[in-house]
């Protein structure tokens, strides 16, 4: 049995854990089959509890952009570990890292941290009401934004993945004032503001969607957001928590050429430890307590050993100049390759990609938006996930998530990579 220790594992979990997993996609129901533990983790590779290797192409979901354990990484959270894990003070550590964001992402003058994605939007959807004095908000059907109450409003990736979009135990009271639009349809986003006129505090949005798989904003989608809000005097929120800083060291703002009014992150900011932050304008975030009225707090904001590790991260990536070219190539050369595989195959497919995020959908269809993405043979994902998991070749386990690839993965995971799909039949 391949999974033998895991398979053990996963049973004793479930007496403890609900459902045996802290996050719902990893309980593997979305494709079936037991999910893997996994004991150990160094540069492309992830290693489980049978002693088995994988090319990991999930890379926590995103913020191992330069690899598992990263010598350099490694090595200053290790020394910041040595001088204390937790204060609930300040220190200069925060400042440093807010400097740095503060001086290579577009249209942002301040910054506050958190301690995930969840948080981070959260916090900037209370920003946005607080500064406007409006109560509602557009999103996205597909797109996700963490589990606050405010987002399960049929949303995409671990909602969807679990089969229940719409979570009980959220009030009509708090789904009332989100209203929702689809992905890539400007008139949809024209219609709501027509019923609600001067009553939306903001738009939020992945702009390149990635919790329905990898989705690209098509030409002028997020040019019209943009228009729009200026006119309506609503803000425009850009959830990069997976797009900032592996996009480009500014983002999809600095990639795509937009400016949002509130940008959050995630991810990539903790090198691989639980952060999160939400940055605006001076103006906007001036309306964030002790300075203005609305409030957020947290005893870990701004913890010393994930802004250590966040810290040398960035650094890193703002001193790498050919980085992203080379992330961007390797993912460019995976989707080509993959492309001519499964054509050759006979298989339908799409493969959407952006940077080093990518996606493989099963249809004969484009995909742009979050029921095109439900239009696609899941059946069919299920069965090349698994084959490519024996493989030794770990993709994220539902239909609905995106590939992030790291500058660990080189030409010899590449090959692994394309030497299992050449094995796979649909």
């Amino acid at each position: 049995m391949l999974y033998q220790r895991s398979s053990a594992l996963f049973a004793e979990a479930q007496n403890y854990i609900p459902g045996g997993v802290n996050s719902p996609v990893r309980a593997f129901k979305s494709v079936g089959g037991t999910p893997l533990f996994i004991k150990k983790a160094k540069g492309a590779y992830i290693t489980d509890e049978d002693n088995r290797d994988y090319v990991d192409f999930i890379n926590s979901w995103g913020p191992m952009i330069l690899g598992h354990t990263h010598p350099e990484v490694l090595a200053a959270t290790v020394e910041q570990m040595n001088n204390g894990f937790s204060f609930g003070t300040p220190t200069e550590l925060e400042t440093e890292i807010a400097k740095l964001i503060t001086a290579v992402v577009p249209n942002i003058d301040m910054i506050r941290m958190v301690n995930s994605g969840t948080e981070a939007c959260m916090s900037a959807i209370r920003l946005a009401r607080g500064f406007t004095q409006r109560d509602k908000i557009i999103k996205f059907e597909g797109c996700y934004h963490g589990h606050s109450d405010a987002f399960l409003i049929k949303a995409g990736s671990g909602a969807a993945t679990f089969g229940n979009p719409n979570s009980p135990g959220v009030t009509q009271g708090t789904a009332k004032d989100t209203l929702l639009a689809r992905y890539n349809d400007i008139e949809s986003v024209k219609k709501i503001f027509e019923e609600n006129e001067d009553e939306i505090a903001a738009i939020i949005i992945e702009p390149i969607a990635g919790n329905m798989g990898c989705i690209v904003p098509e030409e002028g989608f997020l040019a019209s957001l943009r228009t729009l809000c200026n006119q309506k005097g609503t803000l425009l929120i850009f959830d990069e928590v997976m797009t900032g800083f592996r996009l480009s060291l500014g983002g999809a703002q600095q990639r795509l050429g937009i400016e949002a009014d509130i940008v959050t992150f995630g991810k990539v900011i903790g090198g691989g430890f639980p952060v999160g932050a939400f940055a605006a304008r001076k103006e906007i975030m001036e309306h964030l307590a002790p300075l203005g009225p609305v409030y957020q707090a947290g005893t870990l904001s701004g913890n010393p050993i994930a802004m250590r590790a966040g810290y040398t991260t960035l650094n890193i990536l703002n001193k790498d100049q050919n980085l992203y070219d080379r992330i961007d190539k390797t993912t460019e050369i995976l989707d080509k390759e993959i492309t001519n595989i499964l054509s050759e195959k006979g298989i339908a497919h799409q493969t959407n990609r952006f940077g080093s995020m990518m996606s493989v959908f099963f249809t004969d269809e484009k995909v742009i938006n979050f029921d095109d993405a439900q239009k696609a043979n899941h059946s069919t994902f299920n069965k090349f996930f698994h084959h490519m998991l024996k493989n030794g070749i770990y993709l994220a386990p539902s239909g609905y998530e995106t590939w992030f690839i790291s500058d660990a993965i080189k030409t010899e995971e590449i090959d692994k990579t394309l030497t299992a799909a050449r094995s796979f039949e649909a």
